[in-house]
């Protein structure tokens, strides 16, 4: 199974694209013929106010703050760029005189990634500028593995006759179900992912089947099958995605043993499967699919008791998800506006061209 290397040596042979921000000339010069390598691209801003609009126009590694600037400050920039999200992780070293700890703390608070003294040592202005822009490309080269799969995602739920939404109402479903059980933020944020990952592996299962009109006969269900698995490969690259695995793999388990991949039963089904799964079902349930119509909530509800009582689902944490259809179900309910992230928005743009229609 193909990795996500592709994204392993990524922008490894670009300078790192450094802004520094100093209103000293001297100080700035000096930096700059520090940094005169070919490992880095220099930028320079004078000011507060140049030093954000630069932000807003370009990307950077790292930015190396002057804390005392006359007008906007080094704090004030640092608190300015950290109210954008899509800076929020950029590194910001403050470079200062001061060995005040109040004076430290304060850039601290304003959301500083650390502090370079002055006067600096040349060797270790380069080996903290390089290390922390380092990361930042990481980082970055993360952030975009992570985007394609999850756009990925979104496709496949396209292909499946699924509406946007559905990935969006599984989060928010299993979002309300976990916090309903005390899961921590760990878990949550695991389930809200596994909600658009959760059927990865059917980029794998030919269109012949996924698409099929009719009923699959047991050949193409043992291929259908295997989308768990192949969705948990694909996943597998990633260190990060190591919490949802289980999801993937495991939320067509079965608590008698009766579902698959791999006939677990129990509490040998991992908890986070046992309870995306009930999310899961309930969507697929309440929701109008190509051949069926959404139904009414009590016949929802009935549905999930018997498949309780046949020994199908775990018993407590159905009871717990049966209670929250009973006295909250609005909870359920996907509010009308939710924050786009960036996988959202290359499905967006995909979804445009008019490629997703064709492809059904």
């Amino acid at each position: 199974m193909p990795t996500l290397t592709a994204f392993d040596n990524a922008s490894q042979d670009t300078p790192y694209r450094v802004l520094i921000v100093d209103d000293n000339e001297n100080h700035l010069k000096l930096e700059k013929d520090i940094l005169a390598s070919p490992r880095f691209e220099v930028h320079e801003a004078t000011r507060g106010e140049q030093a954000l609009e630069l932000l807003q126009r370009h990307d950077f590694d790292v930015v190396l703050l002057d804390k005392n600037m006359p007008g906007m400050s080094g704090d004030e920039v640092c608190r300015r760029i950290r109210r954008h999200a899509e800076l929020s992780l950029l590194p910001v070293l403050v470079v200062t005189g001061s060995n005040s700890r109040e004076d430290f703390l304060a850039s601290m608070q304003a959301g500083a990634s650390d502090f370079i003294r002055k006067p600096y040592n040349p060797l270790e202005l380069i080996a903290r500028t390089e290390n922390f822009a380092r990361q930042k490309r990481q980082t970055d080269q993360l952030d975009s593995a992570e985007s394609l799969l999850f756009t990925l995602a979104r496709m496949v739920e396209s292909r499946d006759a699924e509406t946007g939404d559905h990935c969006s109402r599984l989060a928010h479903s299993a979002t309300v179900f976990g916090k309903t059980l005390g899961l921590d933020a760990g878990q949550i944020h695991a389930l809200q992912r596994g909600a658009i990952l959760h059927d990865l592996g059917k980029l794998g299962i030919p269109d012949s089947i996924l698409l099929k009109k009719g009923p699959l006969d047991e050949q193409e269900w043992e291929l259908m099958r295997q989308h768990t698995v192949i969705g948990e490969q694909l996943l597998g690259s990633l260190k990060s995605m190591a919490p949802v695995l289980p999801i993937v793999r495991h939320h067509h388990e079965r608590w008698d043993g009766g579902g698959y991949p791999d006939g677990l039963a129990g509490e040998a089904i991992p908890l986070l499967a046992r309870v995306f799964q009930l999310v899961d079902i309930y969507d697929a349930l309440a929701f109008e699919r190509p051949y069926k119509s959404a139904l009414p909530l009590e016949t929802i509800i009935g549905i999930l008791e018997q498949e309780r009582d046949q020994g199908w689902r775990d018993p407590e944490l159905t009871n717990a998800f049966l209670q929250i259809l009973r006295e909250r179900p609005g909870d359920l309910e996907l509010p009308a506006q939710q924050e786009k992230n960036l996988s959202d928005h290359l499905f967006e743009k995909i979804a445009s061209t008019g490629v997703l229609q064709w492809a059904r």
